[in-house]
């Protein structure tokens, strides 16, 4: 795949997400977004910035309110946004395995039974028939929720399992655009989960020349710029609400682009993770794609991303190496030193 042909299927899922989310967003109504990815995992600041961007291209807007799941205020919430809709970040966290994003949800659901609320984007996978059931007890109490998910497959679960309006949407990190990548400096960088969604203990020890990595966390450096910003805007007198979203909005940067650095390491990537696949689109990047433990990436890539040259769906851990290997001997791509302007964290005004 050319860049261009890179740039076009970027442009065609941007274009799919705006005809889903066009009938929840208008230009004077205001809207919340909860549940902040607060964690290390770069792949969920993704998602959140592509949210941002969404709203401030196609409505020029921010949210008048957000928060994480910690620091939740129904009260506040309604305060300051009596009317509007609900969004809930989109990511892969709709079902059992991360159990406190589920009952987070749930308890918004129960908490505003007459406010439209809209999930973002997800993927959907439960071990439990109990939860199961449990979720679909206060989905069908609320009548106003709008479930978008990322793959046919959570779209047919949910329209059997769950009483709500069900779409099938791109993940909202696509509305990011292309980004530049750093220079690579290795010819392949194995980007493999350590968490819940793995498939067992991937064994690189006869690969003693590629690194394996996952998502590292921020330094205590950049923790302390990210409260430093908070401070800052704090003497500019702003309201408490546009502190809050300017301190989430430049840790989502500082983990993004701590993301983008390690991943533009190497010339080629083999990945268990879905935004490694989703961030390797927007960077250009070749990449070889295992699975998680329930089908994520597969079934992301038969929706929307599947039909590229940059991926390539490798069979095993081998299969892969072995493509990705090859890749880094065929290909020269672009080297380029520097993020897109936009990813830096910039004042709002």
């Amino acid at each position: 795949m050319t860049l261009q042909s890179n740039q076009t299927l970027i442009t065609k899922l941007e274009g799919m997400i705006h005809d889903c989310l066009k009938d929840y967003i208008s230009h004077d109504e205001p809207l919340a977004i909860l549940d902040f990815p607060d964690i290390r995992n770069c792949g969920d600041s993704a998602i959140w910035l592509g949210e941002m961007a969404y709203l401030k291209k196609r409505y020029d807007k921010r949210p008048t309110y957000v928060s994480r799941i910690t620091d939740f205020s129904p009260e506040q919430l309604e305060r300051i946004m009596p009317t509007g809709p609900i969004f809930i970040h989109g990511g892969g966290n709709f079902g059992d395995i991360w159990d406190a994003h589920q009952d987070f949800r749930e308890q918004v659901l129960e908490r505003f039974p007459n406010r439209q609320v809209i999930q973002f984007p997800q993927s959907i996978h439960y071990k439990s028939q109990v939860r199961l059931d449990e979720s679909a007890r206060v989905i069908g109490r609320h009548k106003n929720f709008v479930l978008l998910v990322r793959d046919e497959e959570s779209k047919e679960f949910a329209l059997k399992h769950f009483d709500c309006e069900v779409r099938l949407c791109p993940d909202m990190a696509f509305c990011i655009g292309p980004i530049e990548p750093e220079k690579s400096e290795i010819p392949v960088l194995a980007m493999l989960r350590s968490d819940l969604e793995k498939v067992g203990d991937a064994d690189l020890s006869a690969y003693p020349d590629i690194p394996k990595e996952d998502w590292t966390t921020e330094s205590a450096r950049r923790v302390r710029v990210s409260k430093a910003l908070g401070a800052a805007t704090a003497l500019l007198a702003l309201k408490p609400a546009e502190i809050r979203l300017r301190k989430l909005d430049a840790a989502a940067h500082n983990r993004l682009r701590r993301g983008i650095r390690q991943i533009s390491r190497g010339h080629t990537i083999v990945t268990d993770r879905l935004h490694v696949h989703i961030c390797s689109l927007l960077l250009g990047r070749p990449h070889a794609v295992l699975d998680n433990n329930y089908g994520k990436i597969r079934r992301f890539m038969a929706a929307f991303s599947g039909d590229t040259d940059l991926a390539y769906k490798a069979t095993s851990l081998d299969d892969g190496i072995a493509w990705a290997r090859c890749k880094a001997d065929q290909s020269s791509l672009p080297q380029l030193s520097v993020l897109r302007s936009d990813l830096h964290v910039r004042p709002v005004g």
